[in-house]
């Protein structure tokens, strides 16, 4: 009898108490093992790799398009994002976006802590290891609220803005990326989203016109000169964005397959087809091309192809390219004539980019490119369009009322605007006590 005991203690007893106090996976997950695929691993990791790369990208896009004594602050933003989003995500963000469906609206806390979050493969990635496929959806929770960024350039105090992308990330990002990719309600109803179009663009540019509008303008708007400092900034960081944009989007086949070759292609596609449009487009209309023009281009196209890049041909990404630097640009304008402050134009270029986007996808979607999707109107299912203009006005709806409440509640508590006399110093000096240059 003792020695059955111990060899059942031995065989079992040790596992089991290491699944109760390690959260190890269970023996039946270490079998699934089997499945993984190692090219498929080292795809998402160096995918994730390449998404991470953008946020920092991100601050230098956005850091050269503000004033001198602004340039750390904003990078910095971006930088904390990083790491604050990392511990959310690991803490209790994974679980809400991705864990046990409640309601179809948001995830469980079966992942809490990343709690049986391991190397076996997830049930939505079956090649590659749990915590692999957590990874690389951490990257796009990360740099999601870093995007709002651009909207409150230049005055708004560092402290309330750390709170606000914690609470944003879990009360707007969390249960969209559930809606969509988590086994919510827009993916069962069957809208295409296949690396952000709606979870990211339209989540992060509605919030940042919200925000926008609640923060009011910086001081000397419409009579100062707030144009960018550093342009050459500005293209190395549009030059990140592009190249982490692979990631983004090839990354999101979650193998490394047909599929992500064809999302890798139509990413670069769009991208180009935006930068000329917006080329041509400021060429027609002001005589010069800019390079922030070429810059906004660039990444309008790369915003567009989100939703549909694993959706769509070449064709379709040059006409979703072409065609979303003239809506852009339009949006841009009718800013200017409205006088609102959207500083670096995230709900220009990201809000109104990615509506485009979410919409043709359902316009150019096809089963000839992807069988696991959905054709689109011009695939013959006029459908699919209706649904995905419900995945818009819904993620829009959502984003705009919560961020709302969220901003509304941070400004009774902590403020949101740094006060006049630092506006005038500076992010740089008031907000971190150093400062991006120094006169020499």
């Amino acid at each position: 009898m003792k020695s059955k005991l111990g060899y059942w203690f031995r065989k079992w007893g040790l596992k089991i108490c290491a699944l109760l106090i390690l959260g190890i996976p269970s023996i039946a997950k270490a079998a699934e093992g089997l499945q993984l695929c190692a090219g498929d691993t080292t795809f998402i990791m160096v995918s994730a790799a390449f998404v991470m790369l953008m946020t920092p990208g991100l601050g230098l896009f956005y850091g050269g398009m503000v004033r001198t004594k602004n340039v750390l602050g904003t990078i910095m933003q971006s930088f904390a994002v990083l790491a604050i989003i990392s511990l959310q995500w690991t803490l209790w963000g994974y679980s809400l976006a991705f864990g046990t469906d409640i309601g179809n609206f948001i995830g469980g806390l079966n992942y809490l802590g990343l709690n049986g979050v391991g190397q076996a493969p997830a049930e939505v990635a079956p090649t590659i290891p749990h915590l692999a496929f957590m990874i690389f959806q951490a990257m796009f929770a990360i740099i999601t609220p870093a995007l709002i960024a651009g909207s409150l350039a230049e005055r708004i105090k560092f402290s309330t803005f750390t709170v606000f992308v914690v609470l944003w990330a879990t009360f707007v990002y969390d249960p969209i990326a559930h809606w969509v990719w988590g086994g919510g309600w827009l993916g069962d109803l069957g809208a295409l989203d296949f690396a952000g179009g709606t979870v990211v663009h339209i989540a992060s540019g509605t919030s940042a016109l919200v925000v926008t509008l609640v923060l009011g303008k910086r001081r000397g708007f419409g009579s100062a000169s707030l144009l960018p400092h550093n342009l050459t900034m500005v293209l190395m960081g549009t030059a990140l964005l592009w190249f982490g944009w692979f990631g983004f989007n090839a990354g999101s086949a979650l193998a490394a397959n047909g599929l992500a070759v064809s999302a890798f292609v139509v990413t670069n596609i769009s991208a180009a087809a935006g930068l000329v449009s917006w080329m041509l487009l400021e060429w027609k209309l002001r005589g010069k091309p800019t390079a922030l023009g070429a810059a906004s281009g660039a990444v309008a196209g790369l915003v567009a192809i989100t939703p549909a890049a694993g959706f769509v041909g070449p064709m379709a990404a040059i006409i979703i390219g072409a065609l979303v630097s003239p809506i852009c640009f339009a949006a841009i304008q009718l800013k200017n004539k409205l006088g609102y402050d959207d500083s670096l134009d995230a709900f220009g270029v990201h809000g109104v980019g990615g509506t485009w986007g979410a919409l043709a996808t359902g316009l150019f979607a096809s089963t000839a490119i992807n069988a696991g999707g959905a054709n689109g109107l011009f695939y013959g299912n006029p459908g699919q369009l209706w649904i995905q203009f419900i995945a818009v006005i819904a993620t829009a709806a959502y984003s705009m009322l919560v961020t709302f409440i969220i901003i509304k509640i941070l400004d009774k508590t902590m403020g949101l605007r740094i006060p006049e006399h630092e506006e005038v110093v500076g992010l740089d000096l008031t907000q971190h006590g150093e400062a991006g240059y120094h006169n020499m």
